[in-house]
């Protein structure tokens, strides 16, 4: 923590960016969507429909249950992916990105906050801490239940799951620091193939069992919910995995914008999902021994080897997708203020998204291992993976409820219907999964609950240490008028970061008391990180000139920048001389905390946001600073 810690700030208007992609074309962005996007919700039906009818609440495989189930399944695809996410969620753009922090940070501009706005802020903290339990769950299910298709080859092949597991995310997670642009560049064609075998899957079967098509009647699923009512309630635990990944529809519109993802929605990926989920009831009904892994069953032994193959390929993919969006999870997280300042590194030159966070990177590697070597099968994880998921899905419907009342000024009896429609669908769901806590539920919940305190830790204990540091401020002006003409002036530029647009920066006032001189022009530098993605350059500097060759300039940057301060002060003009770094001296101010009594943050508190200010990558890296021009004043404060 230092007075060149970034700030947010709602003051900046939207910029009027276009797309970065939008010049591509719309197929070519689509089937890049197929690849990154859709990921997750294509490899759900390798594990869904088995953990229905063999998972922890097993079906009798019948036709009422089985009609029910893909009544059920093809109901959710509609209701949850394709009204609520595709076509009205994605519609809630934060000038082309989306995800519960750009949602927040859109909505909280647009209305000002208002009295929910400490809620609003809570619960998209929530569901992004919900978010990391769902991205070390997801590589770990997918990967498990892909190459758990070698039971289906060969009976020996059962003691090399486990080994082949891990060997594939060890060498996905090593890899992430090479960088994924070119490899990128697959995974749409290969996820384009995989939509397609599960297309020929399903449709191979239906031929044979065309009545399997009545089940996308919704009576079925009434009748299955009438008729075994209980049973029905545990089974939407299980069915809700249809839907995995529907959060990633919103999380990624930022790499392709809203319509290549409703048109690779649109086709392939419901057709082929559904077409699937019908073909692998088609096979039950002939065959309800097929229930332990009816995915693989389904093609004949010829060609299982092959399918799970390009199963753990499209596995692979998912994974990445979710790694990728954990990557820019964090990065809008630090620029919001909500984690302490940590290193990213950029692996493309021309694609700003790609990036590569090594702390996060190997933290989630250790708990997918974990997660593997713990639980041993996917059936196992399928209970801890529901309740991440399910419980962003309410969030976010709580958070649209509000976004289309403030915002969007839709009437308050359709908002009403809209939300109450879907809390309880998405209530349903959360319900049923909260039964398979003791089964492995609760580890997203431990996750959430251990991401969230520090999230909110770190954004409280951030917020005292401003105030502090403000109540021993001195106005500018005053300043000034003593310092300027009393203390010696030396050549060249001091840029002084401080967190604060007003009073005197702490390292300024150090620097003063200790060297006894000032330079010839003297900066004020304040980093603002503001609530859109993308701030153009020609919004990007504000200076004053506060005399006596001081000067102040605010730099501001959107959640998804980079903060380069160099870069940003070579483009001053109306401050002097051009900044060069060699003649530049930048002084940055490091507060040492020192827990207290004092009213704000309970003591456990204090010391947990003490030990994250400790291990925060210092200013200089953040804001890419050369590192021979730094120099560094440290303080204690008390919070």
């Amino acid at each position: 923590m230092s007075d060149a810690l970034p700030t947010t700030s709602a003051d900046s208007p939207p910029a009027d960016l276009e797309h970065p992609h939008a010049k591509d074309g719309l197929a070519k962005l689509a089937v890049g969507a197929i690849g990154v996007v859709y990921g997750d919700i294509g490899t759900s039906p390798l594990y869904a429909m088995k953990e229905v009818f063999v998972g922890h609440h097993p079906l009798a495989v019948d036709q009422l249950h089985i009609f029910g189930v893909i009544s059920l399944m093809f109901w959710s695809l509609i209701l949850i992916v394709t009204l609520k996410y595709v076509l009205l969620i994605l519609r809630a753009d934060n000038n082309g990105e989306g995800g519960s922090l750009a949602l927040l940070a859109l909505i909280q501009r647009k209305s000002g906050g208002g009295r929910w706005g400490p809620s609003l802020v809570m619960l998209g903290v929530l569901a992004t801490a919900l978010f990391f339990g769902d991205c070390m769950i997801t590589p770990a299910i997918s990967v498990l239940s892909a190459v758990e298709g070698l039971a289906t080859v060969q009976e020996g092949f059962d003691s090399w799951v486990i080994p082949i597991a891990v060997g594939i995310m060890v060498g996905l997670f090593y890899l992430q620091s090479v960088g994924t642009a070119k490899v990128g560049k697959l995974f749409g064609p290969i996820m384009l193939i995989y939509f397609v075998t599960l297309s020929v899957m399903g449709l191979l079967k239906i031929i044979d069992r065309p009545d399997v098509l009545l089940a996308l009647n919704p009576w079925w699923a009434v009748q299955f919910a009438v008729t075994d009512g209980g049973l029905a309630f545990l089974a939407l635990g299980s069915v809700v995995l249809c839907v995995t990944g529907a959060e990633a529809l919103y999380a990624d519109m930022g790499h392709f914008g809203r319509r290549p993802i409703q048109f690779a929605w649109a086709f392939p990926v419901l057709p082929a999902l559904m077409l699937n989920y019908l073909g692998q009831g088609a096979l039950l009904l002939d065959d309800p021994a097929a229930a332990e892994n009816p995915f693989f069953l389904m093609a004949s032994e010829d060609f299982r080897l092959p399918l799970v193959i390009l199963a753990t390929m499209a596995t692979v993919i998912a994974s990445q997708a979710v790694i990728t969006g954990a990557y820019s999870v964090v990065q809008q997280a630090v620029q919001l203020g909500l984690m302490p300042r940590i290193r990213i590194d950029h692996t493309s030159a021309s694609e700003a998204g790609q990036i590569y966070i090594p702390t996060i990177n190997w933290a989630l590697l250790t708990m997918v291992l974990l997660l593997i070597l713990g639980f041993q099968e996917s059936s196992n994880l399928a209970a801890a993976y529901g309740i991440a998921v399910t419980g962003t899905m309410f969030i976010t419907t709580c958070m649209m409820g509000v976004l289309f009342r403030r915002v969007w000024q839709w009437p308050i009896a359709l908002v009403a219907a809209f939300v109450t429609v879907f809390v309880i669908i998405d209530g349903m769901y959360f319900a049923s999964n909260l039964t398979k806590v003791p089964d492995g539920g609760w580890f997203p919940l431990l996750v959430g609950i251990v991401v969230f305190i520090l999230l909110t830790t770190w954004a409280k204990g951030r917020s005292l240490m401003i105030e502090r540091l403000a109540e021993a401020a001195m106005p500018m002006k005053i300043f000034i008028q003593s310092a300027a003409n009393s203390a010696t002036r030396v050549p060249g530029t001091a840029v002084f970061m401080t967190s604060t647009a007003d009073g005197v920066p702490h390292a300024l006032l150090h620097n003063l008391k200790h060297n006894k001189v000032l330079h010839e022009r003297v900066v004020l530098l304040t980093v603002k990180i503001v609530d859109v993605p993308f701030v153009p350059d020609h919004k990007r500097v504000e200076q004053s000139d506060l005399g006596q060759g001081f000067h102040r300039i605010v730099l501001r940057f959107g959640f998804m920048q980079e903060p380069d301060v160099p870069a940003a002060l070579k483009t001053v003009g109306a401050c002097g001389a051009e900044f060069k770094m060699m003649d530049t001296s930048f002084f940055l101010a490091r507060q040492t905390l020192l827990p207290s009594d004092k009213p704000g943050m309970a003591i456990w508190r204090e010391q947990l946001f003490a030990w994250m200010l400790r291990n925060a990558e210092s200013a200089m890296e953040f804001f890419r600073l050369p590192t021979n021009r730094v120099v560094e004043l440290g303080s204690q404060v008390e919070i």
